[in-house]
């Protein structure tokens, strides 16, 4: 990973050890070594839970480094401490862009899809998915763990990657061996520790030595590690990660700035000339807000000069400024977000001239995309191992189309308007998949037939009726 950098220090912010994957043989060899376990469990809590906590606390707007160190060495000065929460901005923007229109699964067969859509809604897929980016873009990973619940349903539920990591294979391919979960409770002494492998669920206490005992161990029918990794990119970095430092430095200049405001007003004031005034006068005058300066005559008999300013520093505005700017375009240029104050392009603007500002989240988006669908498989594989178990059938999963549109003013009535004057012809399937509130376009124009034969029948009941009616009356 990109390791970032204490601006003050000059010393690396997270250890090289803060975002490696750990390896093992395989299951058996690491349940049986249990000290092994044990020493994963405390790598993590010194070397990677330091840094997920700080890129959380950055999102959450306690950005460390000008909340804590001490920035002024004289006590009478102002310490303004100014947060400008970039990570959350960042985040939430990449999240929107991503999940702002909700994911789309799909299949070919009728009754895989119905299926699919049933485990969605069941699962509040949407905002299931929502929360995964968000991690994702937070800390560079997401985990989500499947069970079935104590009435027999399949459910899937974002974990805390603060108390969550994957253990995988010593092979080039990587395969997922076991998942460690490891919930630590302020009430009670002991942690509790849960190892998922392919085939079951090993519960442990840990104490503070971090020496594990089991308490017991239960089957799953998974056919596979149920906890599923998802990776933000190949190196597993956050979305602001890599500018921590310039949000450092942003912070202490507008600190800096609102520093020399407040100092500004406490200003020294300087008062040159013989003065025929003493300190109590002074004092007076200057709660009175009002200055009168009375001179001593000279030597020649003359009333000598006086004058009386404040002392302060210098204050470079326009270089200030655009330091200041500086920094924020650059915190901006290196998460690819888009300048939406440019005051040059801040007018209407054009879908094109839109897709341009957004070129370097499109590609990032790209290689975002690509990771969450190979996990998103590797959850519905999970899901269709223990609907086959179950008797409940099977989910093809190669088969399952997944679709992701990003979240962006549409303008989509100019290309339509362009494509009709060409003569260009849709089927109602393409352009109801074009409607972001359509989760289905098939399943859409089912309903519109149903409806169609359900009125249909209505309308023809209803001139059967008035037939009759007629005849009666003509009787």
């Amino acid at each position: 990973m990109l390791n970032t950098t204490n601006t003050r220090t000059g010393k690396q912010r997270f250890s090289d050890d803060s975002n490696i994957h750990y390896r093992y043989s395989d299951a058996e060899s690491l349940l049986t070594n249990i000290d092994d376990l044990s020493k994963m469990i405390k790598h993590h809590e010194n070397h990677q839970r330091p840094r997920l906590k700080t890129l959380r606390e950055y999102y959450k707007g306690n950005n460390q480094s000008i909340l804590v160190e001490k920035r002024r060495r004289e006590e009478h000065l102002a310490d303004n401490r100014a947060t400008h929460n970039f990570a959350k901005y960042v985040s939430q923007f990449i999240q929107g862009y991503l999940m702002g229109v909700p994911l789309k699964t799909t299949h070919e067969d009728e009754k895989m899809n119905e299926t699919i859509r049933e485990l969605n809604i069941l699962n509040d897929a949407d905002e299931h998915n929502s929360d995964l980016v968000l991690d994702l873009s937070i800390f560079g990973r997401a985990y989500e763990l499947v069970y079935r619940n104590e009435t027999d349903e399949t459910r899937f539920t974002v974990l805390d990657p603060l108390e969550t990591f994957v253990i995988y294979d010593e092979t080039v391919e990587q395969k997922p061996i076991a998942a460690v979960r490891y919930i630590g409770n302020q009430f009670k002494e002991d942690t509790t520790v849960y190892v998922y492998t392919d085939k079951e669920r090993h519960v442990y206490s840990m104490n503070y030595s971090h020496h594990l005992k089991k308490k017991g161990v239960d089957n799953h029918y998974f056919k596979g590690v149920p906890v599923v990794e998802y990776e933000n990119n190949r190196y597993r970095q956050g979305d602001y990660e890599d500018v921590l430092t310039l949000i450092d430095l942003y912070d202490a200049s507008q600190s800096d700035t609102a520093n020399y405001m407040t100092d500004l007003n406490d200003a020294m004031l300087k008062i040159v000339g013989n003065l025929d005034i003493d300190v109590d006068e002074a004092q007076a005058m200057k709660e009175a807000n009002i200055l009168m300066l009375q001179t001593d005559i000279n030597a020649d008999g003359k009333a000598s000069s006086a004058d009386a300013d404040y002392i302060y520093k210098q204050y470079d505005v326009a270089g200030t400024e655009a330091y200041k700017d500086r920094i924020f375009n650059n915190i901006l240029l290196f998460t690819s977000i888009p300048n939406l104050l440019d005051d040059e392009r801040s007018n209407t603007q054009s879908g094109e001239a839109l897709k341009m500002k957004l070129f370097a989240l499109s590609q990032k988006r790209a290689i975002k995309e690509r990771l969450f669908k190979r996990s998103l498989r590797d959850r519905y594989k999970l899901i269709s191992n223990i609907m086959s178990v179950a008797s409940e059938g099977t989910l093809d999963v190669s088969d399952i189309d997944i679709t992701f549109t990003e979240n962006l003013p549409s303008m989509i009535d100019r290309e339509l308007d362009w494509f009709a004057k060409l003569g260009g012809e849709l089927s109602q399937e393409t352009m109801l998949s074009q409607l972001s509130f359509i989760e289905n376009a098939k399943d859409e124009i089912e309903r519109i037939e149903e409806e169609r034969e359900s009125d249909d029948s209505y309308a023809f009941g209803f001139a059967e009726m008035s037939e009759d009616d007629g005849e009666q009356e003509l009787v």
